[in-house]
């Protein structure tokens, strides 16, 4: 694609705090800088290719959920506007702007916090095996894609190197305590609830999400990201069928396309081609406008055919 995108920062101004797969995280002392890049990580390998705009549906998008979600749980979001940031961070006005945020220094719980509405990806390849998603017993004769007679808490593993896993309420509650376990579970599940319903009336169906959260001494806030197209399935309703994979606004268009490849799921990785990058891009436009009413960019004439299949 045409459009210029940002694969890292190198700022020499500010401490590198990590590179993430997708964020540069940079420490400010009692607060942190978030940057999303346009980067894309499929299987936990970071590929060659960028996204144009992806960073900012990651940024824009999480901050309209940490707003939209507030009055449940308290976040990491000091503030958006460069301007504001402390010196010397405005000066690099052009690279932070609408693709950063300055956040609140908390201390990461080590568990991703999934929510599954709907039976999908991992939770249904392990139904498939054992009738049931991360020890939670389901009732038997669900296909690809049914929709759970409630939603389920599934947590995983946050792993610095390597696949997540897949654990039980039973191995958090260990590793974490039973109160703080529980309060993950009933805060993710809440999170997920509210914005499924808020999505319904959108014309969009959250399939499953993950959330992070962190500690600030005792208090639990939200943190990272919030119901992007990089941590969440997204699809339409209009064109829900139960029985089979669904068309989608999110990354679950890339997983497919590496899958139809012969790649081993390891470095080196595949570049993509032209039209996956451009209708991914399109996608991740195209779940922000749905969800907040607001453009960010025209879609590009060669791929309106999609927007256009897609307006509910």
């Amino acid at each position: 694609m045409t459009e210029k995108t940002l694969r890292r920062t190198n700022f020499t101004d500010v401490d590198l705090f990590k590179r993430g797969k997708v964020r540069d995280v940079y420490d400010l002392g009692d607060k942190l800088l978030i940057i999303s890049t346009d980067r894309i990580s499929c299987f936990d390998v970071v590929l060659p290719s960028e996204i144009p705009h992806k960073g900012e549906v990651l940024t824009k998008l999480s901050l309209f959920w940490f707003k939209y979600t507030s009055g449940l749980i308290a976040n990491h979001v000091v503030t958006a506007e460069v301007n504001d940031y402390p010196h010397p961070l405005p000066a690099h006005k052009e690279t932070l702007e609408n693709r950063s945020m300055l956040v609140k220094k908390a201390k990461p719980v080590p568990v991703e916090c999934v929510v599954r509405g709907y039976l999908s990806g991992s939770g249904w390849k392990e139904y498939r095996e054992t009738r049931s998603v991360c020890g939670i017993k389901l009732p038997g004769g669900l296909k690809e894609s049914d929709k759970l007679p409630e939603p389920i808490f599934t947590p995983s593993t946050k792993e610095e190197v390597g696949h997540d896993t897949n654990v039980t309420q039973e191995y958090i509650e260990k590793e974490l305590g039973k109160g703080l376990a529980n309060k993950l579970k009933e805060l993710s599940v809440a999170l997920y609830q509210k914005a499924s319903q808020y999505a319904e009336t959108k014309g969009v169906i959250i399939a499953d999400t993950k959330f992070e959260f962190g500690l600030i001494g005792e208090e639990i806030i939200l943190i990272d990201e919030a119901l992007t197209p990089d941590s969440s399935r997204f699809w339409p309703r209009n064109e829900y069928a139960p029985g089979k994979g669904q068309p989608s606004f999110d990354k679950q268009y890339v997983r497919d396309y590496l899958e139809s490849l012969e790649w081993d799921k390891k470095p080196p990785t595949p570049d993509l081609p032209f039209h996956v990058i451009r209708e991914t891009s399109i996608k991740y436009l195209k779940i922000f406008e749905l969800l907040t009413g607001q453009k960010l960019h025209e879609a590009e004439e060669s791929g309106t055919h999609l927007t256009e299949r897609y307006e509910i």
